[in-house]
């Protein structure tokens, strides 16, 4: 059984060893190009381009399948390896609060406006958190715990790809219009832009200091993304109950002389509260806290998450057809735009307000 899906999935997976190869010598070159970025859009190129779009939805799609659902979740346990606690807690408890109440407002917002232009309520729930906490992450993340199905990732994956790459060229415009300072540029980029690389590379436009802030805030939304996971896996456990439920006692109405004291939930129907690979980004986030690993194994981890994540990016990209986009995807890039803007003006607010 191993052999056989080793032998299936292999293909896929060389491609996008092969394309995340190219997305990092690119980066090289243009560092100003985020390497997880250049992977989502040389998988949008793999899917749309006549020589590559057959490789891409043959031989290749199981392999491509299984680096967005399964490398994206490693990569997500090996991302809590940048978040440590102490630096989180350095902001003070004002900016702490004021980044949360970003991430819900923006979370709420976002799913409002999605739901405004008539988008389904997973793809706006994917959207909302995408947007609101860690771009592609935590729509891998949330897809998990509500059981969605990977194909119904990919739109949100390619709308929040496409406002965190719209931000890396756009922000940096508005520093003198706007009169922002290095700091609070930083803590704007961190509170508003989705991916970590994103914000990165936006925030180093105006220096180190906007950079070592704006990754501070980031990461802060990062640390958000367990409790929020657990939320909605407790929301759906009760759904779950709910329905299984009504099944039963319309089971027990239409079978006369069935006991209702038999009415019981299989528990194994019911989904986890908080998936495995999300306590292991909890742990992650511990275990960085401690102050025991070096940083050069911090290097090396942050090092295999690209590659995780990477490969992830590069197979859901890989699987976005732009006809199909265009065709039904064009209220999605109204409320995506929407949104970023919304969360460009609450993260604004954030940061004039941390940074006095």
């Amino acid at each position: 059984m191993v052999h056989q899906n080793l032998t299936r999935n292999l293909p896929g997976l060389l491609t996008a060893v092969v394309a995340l190869a190219a997305a990092f010598l690119i980066h090289a070159a243009i560092p100003a190009l985020p390497a997880m970025t250049l992977a989502v859009v040389l998988g949008l190129l793999a899917a749309n381009l006549p020589f590559a779009a057959v490789w891409t939805a043959g031989r290749a799609r199981p392999g491509l399948d299984f680096a967005g659902k399964h490398l994206m979740r490693g990569g997500i346990v090996l991302l809590g390896l940048k978040v440590g606690i102490a630096d989180v807690l350095g902001l003070g408890w004002t900016s702490l609060l004021l980044i949360t109440a970003v991430v819900l407002a923006s979370f709420a917002g976002t799913y409002g406006i999605s739901r405004l232009f008539r988008l389904p309520r997973e793809a706006s729930l994917l959207i909302a958190t995408g947007f609101s906490i860690c771009g592609a992450s935590a729509i891998g993340a949330m897809a998990a715990v509500r059981r969605i199905r990977h194909p119904d990732t990919v739109l949100p994956v390619a709308l929040v790809t496409l406002c965190g790459t719209l931000a890396i060229g756009v922000l940096p415009l508005l520093v003198h219009p706007l009169r922002l300072s290095p700091e609070v540029f930083g803590a704007w980029t961190g509170a508003s832009v989705h991916d970590v690389g994103q914000v990165v590379a936006t925030a180093q436009t105006a220096g180190p200091a906007a950079l070592a802030i704006a990754v501070v805030v980031k990461l802060t939304r990062v640390i958000l993304l367990a409790p929020m996971v657990a939320a909605a896996g407790v929301e759906q456990r009760i759904v779950s109950l709910r329905r299984a439920r009504r099944t039963a006692q319309a089971q027990i109405g239409n079978k006369a002389g069935t006991d209702a004291g038999t009415l019981r939930v299989v528990p194994e129907a019911l989904p986890p509260v908080v998936p495995l690979f999300v306590v292991g980004f909890v742990a992650m986030v511990a275990l960085r806290s401690t102050g025991w690993i070096t940083e050069g194994w911090l290097d090396a981890a942050a090092g295999l998450q690209d590659i995780l994540l990477g490969a992830a990016l590069f197979g859901l990209g890989s699987a976005v057809r732009i006809h199909t986009l265009l065709h039904t995807g064009l209220r999605a890039v109204m409320a995506a735009l929407a949104s970023w803007l919304l969360i460009g003006v609450l993260g604004l607010a954030a940061a004039v307000l941390m940074i006095q």
